[in-house]
């Protein structure tokens, strides 16, 4: 059997499987639970603009932490090096959110 056929085997599998374990109408007609009270809006309805720039500045901060957990691993061999450089790098961060709350990006109303 050749690599085509193989994958069009695998594809059709998985295509049988999805079939198989869908979901029936009669589940879909439940209303979703959230916390016990009825949906006001549609799953899947806009978001407004303003939660995209929360959004990029949350990443920012997360990719902190990501940054942050491996400089705790090295900073005791590295030394004061370290802890220049992480501190340079708060800065740069903080500047990114000195210039969203300058231009208004933190403000909802």
């Amino acid at each position: 059997m050749t690599l085509a056929g193989v994958v069009l085997a695998l594809v059709a599998a998985a295509v049988g499987v999805a079939r198989l374990v869908t979901v029936g109408p009669a589940a879909t007609d439940r209303l979703p639970h959230l916390g016990g009270l009825p949906p006001v809006e549609h799953a899947v309805s806009r978001f407004h603009v303003r939660w995209y720039t929360v959004t990029m500045i949350f990443l920012a901060f997360d990719m902190e932490m990501i940054f942050m957990y491996p400089w705790t691993v090295v900073v005791a061999t590295m030394g004061t090096t370290a802890v220049v450089e992480m501190f340079l790098f708060l800065a740069i961060l903080l500047a990114g959110v000195l210039y969203a709350w300058r231009e208004g990006a933190l403000r909802w109303t």
